[in-house]
């Protein structure tokens, strides 16, 4: 028999709203989270700003959604909650130069990841609240589920609380972008990182797309068409993917044929084999021991040339192309799009 740690969900009805509607959120950044946060923050009633440069073209963007803007200084001397959602490799820079200096005690410094925290890239004042509210999903479907009246489950983590409230802050937080309709849990920020990095790279995003190339490979080398590959390696995986999320493993397995069944349980462990895991737990490794961080930060900040090399060869792999041609022929897809990269 199974036996399982005891789990806390937090719901709406546990959240004190007015935690976060009594106080003014600087959100800055506008990518995928900072545009899914920032509109269900104001729809849930927050008051809430911007911070970017009011020139740029993400500027442009969120005043299309009727969201104010200012710049980052002018943003965190406003706010009593500085949500920080640029990008990773960024924030400890802009953290120095345009946060720090305008921090006052008090405040609450919030982040959707914790890289720069648990990596210590950012040592934010003692004096400060440092917590974090972490959608389990894109920001993009942060902002679609929301407007179904729906919501994506989240983490929440406290690193630093002088003001003794910092829970009940993130987990308002959390409730007015559309978490506690869903369920939020509660974590810390080393456990969220390495298990988020981790994710990432063996499973949700390397190892689910390196499989799927080299599935698709193995078929179109094989000699099958490109569009029957595309099919089976690409197009399918998000129905069973559904599958999974609803009923886990179980389902799935409850709902695809005997045949597909068997082929599951018989050849899936050839693939993903102890020489497989030995890897994962090197690829950990790296993650615990900082050493893929280091990697990351030194790759972007010496100008990324390998990082989007690599990226233009993913964008260049025939699947891509095959993909992009047999979307474009598919109606279902057309109508709302969860991404519009002139939008958000």
């Amino acid at each position: 028999m199974v036996v399982l740690p005891e789990l806390k969900i937090y719901l709406d009805k546990d959240i004190d709203k007015n935690k976060i509607l009594d106080k003014k959120i600087a959100v800055i950044g506008y990518g995928s989270q900072g545009y899914g946060q920032s509109n269900n923050l104001r729809d849930s009633g927050c008051d809430v700003v911007i911070g970017l440069r009011p020139d740029g073209k993400s500027a442009q963007k969120a005043k299309a959604e009727g969201l104010k803007v200012m710049n980052i200084e002018d943003a965190v001397q406003w706010a009593d909650i500085v949500q920080i959602l640029i990008p990773d490799e960024i924030q400890a820079k802009v953290y120095e130069e345009k946060i720090k200096p305008y921090l006052i005690a008090g405040q609450y410094l919030m982040f959707s990841h914790g890289f720069n925290i648990h990596f210590k890239k950012i040592v934010p004042p003692a004096d400060v609240n440092v917590i974090m509210v972490a959608p389990k999903g894109p920001g993009h479907t942060v902002r679609s589920e929301y407007q179904e009246n729906k919501g994506v489950p989240c983490l929440i983590a406290v690193y630093q609380d002088p003001t003794g409230d910092s829970k009940q802050v993130a987990l308002a937080y959390a409730g007015a972008i559309g978490a506690g309709r869903a369920g939020i849990i509660e974590t810390t920020f080393r456990e969220e990182t390495e298990t988020d990095l981790f994710g990432e790279q063996a499973v949700l995003c390397g190892g689910c797309s390196a499989l799927i190339q080299a599935g698709f490979e193995t078929l179109v080398e094989a000699g099958y068409s490109p569009y029957m590959a595309y099919f089976e390696c690409m197009h399918e995986m998000k129905l069973i993917v559904d599958l999974m999320n609803q009923g886990g493993l179980s389902d799935m397995r409850y709902s695809i044929s005997n045949t597909a069944e068997y082929g599951d349980l018989t050849r899936g462990p050839r693939l993903i084999n102890a020489e497989t895991k030995k890897e994962m737990k090197k690829i950990l490794s790296e993650i615990q021991d900082g050493s893929f961080a280091n990697e990351f930060l030194n790759e972007l900040n010496s100008g990324g040339k390998r990082f989007r090399e690599l990226e233009a060869k993913g964008e260049d792999h025939l699947v891509e192309h095959v993909g992009k041609k047999l979307r474009s022929l598919f109606s279902w897809i057309k109508d709302n799009k969860i991404i519009d990269r002139d939008k958000n």
